[in-house]
């Protein structure tokens, strides 16, 4: 059985790698097979997955940060199981099994259509209806098929399929005046879904098709018929063929003008009437009809969809602003300033301000990977615990120890959330904080000197037990304190060029501004820096500058 790796990278996207024998490197390095560059968490060779006989193996190339397999960090080589975990700073790997397919069609590798045209037919829709504008007033030859004419039958089909219908409806009714045209005993129907074929209607059971019929009849466009496959070199010896007593076979792709999406394949186990090239002929055009009624019906669904996603949206937008502040604390010895913008309808930022009976506030930030409607519930749940652990001051590295626990056992595997957390004391500016992988904030002193907030551990979410310690710095008056998300760093000019380090310099030039003018100066000068473009992710900006003392 394959083996494949579902990988969550940096940004919080999804997909899944099949493991096929060659080995898989990961890092920031252009070298790797699995390259981030953005995540400086990783070194330029940060890991490997490699094949040891039948199985899999994960192994340190000895990075600077380490590779944790179900949080244990990994030094040599250790065999993977379904189901393991690893992680290397923000991405995550889960090693799983390859999935089996439970479909009740089967394609069969090997089987042809190499045999005389007695035996075998093919035919395209081009052909048809090239034949049909070399004969005008005749759509199709008449053949021996279970209606009068392919005309009638045409007729039925398009009043048929012009009722609007669901798609399951509409795939079962598809396949029943395919099967009656002809006479067919058998019949399945099968859209392409994501690049795999899908049984969306069947009569019968058990069909296992040739490989090589749908791989003609998918890519070249090809309606394939086999008179009699007791006479087909290719098709007489498969036990398949003799165990369901096959005799005579179609298929035909469902298209649109320029387009396969999916096939039509009907059977009979006698040959008391073998299927005609007429036959062909009608089921091919038939197919087309089906064909275009499918997408039509398909663009429907999608567009009702989409009406009823962005309605939900756009309530989803309004509860989430309910969670954000509506407007900073005022707080004697501090000014306060908060910004968030979702790059979708909803986002994965989360920022606010906690007020303690003793006089202290509490800062948070946080992005959660991902965007729109997931990332946005993460926040949801983020928030709210946020808001019960954080009730009252006390040890920031053990809040948000409990933080992560909590957030471990509720979060996706595939979400983590990057928080940073601090109380500070306006009347000595003294400032507790713990950061969880979240962005270094930075503080811009009154001669424009900065300093990094350092010191931290790895995103919530990922390692239950992890323990996180409390860092301390002390503001003093005219101090300015951003706290910013990636979203800010990472914007990317027309040229590709990120905002980075600049955000530092535009917070230096403000730093004798309100709080709020210094949110605002750094809001402007990354829709400048991005040239008006949309933004690729979540903005958000928390500036806290101490005033003097009196």
């Amino acid at each position: 059985m394959g083996r494949e790796l579902a990988v969550t990278s940096p940004d919080g996207k999804n997909r899944t790698i099949v493991l096929e024998g060659s080995p898989l490197s990961l890092g920031r390095s252009s070298a790797n097979e699995l390259c981030y560059p953005e995540d400086i968490g990783l070194s330029r060779q940060h890991m490997a997955i490699e094949p040891d006989g039948d199985e899999w193996t994960v192994r340190d190339l000895g990075s600077k940060n380490g590779t944790f397999l179900n949080g244990v960090r990994v030094g040599d080589k250790r065999r993977l199981k379904a189901g393991d975990r690893i992680i290397a700073s923000r991405v995550v790997l889960t090693f799983e099994p390859g999935q089996t397919d439970a479909s009740k069609t089967v394609f069969i590798e090997g089987l042809g259509t190499s045999t005389p045209a007695h035996v075998t037919v093919a035919t395209t829709l081009e052909t048809l209806l090239k034949r049909e504008r070399k004969e005008p007033g005749t759509i199709l030859a008449p053949g021996a098929n279970q209606w009068s004419s392919p005309i009638t039958a045409l007729v039925r089909v398009g009043r048929e399929l012009a009722v609007r219908r669901p798609l399951p409806e509409l795939y079962t009714v598809i396949l029943g005046l395919a099967m009656e045209s002809c006479g067919a005993r058998r019949g399945v129907l099968l859209t392409l879904e994501k690049g795999s074929l899908a049984v969306q209607a069947s009569r019968g059971e058990g069909f296992r098709i040739s490989t090589t019929v749908r791989d003609r009849v998918l890519n070249a466009k090809t309606s394939l018929l086999v008179r009699d496959a007791q006479q087909d070199e290719a098709l007489r010896l498969q036990v398949s063929i003799v165990e369901q007593r096959v005799r005579t076979l179609m298929a035909v792709p469902l298209q649109t003008d320029d387009q396969v999406i999916g096939l039509l394949y009907v059977d009979s186990p006698q040959l008391t009437r073998e299927f005609t090239g007429d036959d062909l002929n009608l089921l091919t055009v038939m197919a087309n009809v089906a064909g275009l009624r499918i997408e039509r019906e398909r663009l429907v669904d999608i567009e009702q969809a989409e009406r009823l996603m962005a309605a939900e949206l756009e309530q989803a937008a309004e509860i989430q602003r309910q969670l954000l502040p509506a407007e900073a604390p005022v707080v004697a010895g501090l000014d306060l300033a908060g910004y968030n913008a979702a790059c979708r309808t909803v986002g994965g930022d989360y920022y606010d301000f906690l007020t303690y009976p003793d006089g202290r506030i509490g800062i948070v930030i946080a992005d959660v990977a991902g965007k729109g409607m997931p990332a946005a519930l993460v926040v949801a749940s983020l928030q709210a615990k946020v808001q019960a652990l954080a009730d009252t001051p006390g040890d920031t590295a053990a809040m948000v120890g409990r933080l992560n626990r909590g957030m471990a056992a509720t979060c996706p595997r595939n979400r983590f959330v990057t928080l940073f957390f601090a109380v500070l004391d306006p009347l000595t500016g003294e400032l507790a904080y713990s950061n969880a992988g979240h962005n270094p904030p930075f503080v811009v002193r009154p001669n424009g000197e900065i300093a990094l907030l350092e010191g931290g551990g790895p995103p919530l979410g990922i390692l239950p037990a992890m323990r996180y310690e409390e860092q301390h710095w002390k503001l003093e008056p005219g101090d300015v304190l951003l706290m910013y998300s990636d979203g800010v760093t990472e914007a990317f000019s027309p040229e590709g060029e990120e905002f980075d380090e600049r955000v530092k310099d535009v917070v230096a030039g403000k730093r004798s501004e309100p709080a709020a003018a210094i949110v605002r100066a750094v809001h402007e000068a990354v829709a400048t820096w991005t040239a008006g473009h949309p933004a690729t992710d979540d903005i958000t900006v928390v500036a806290v500058r101490r005033t003097a003392t009196e």
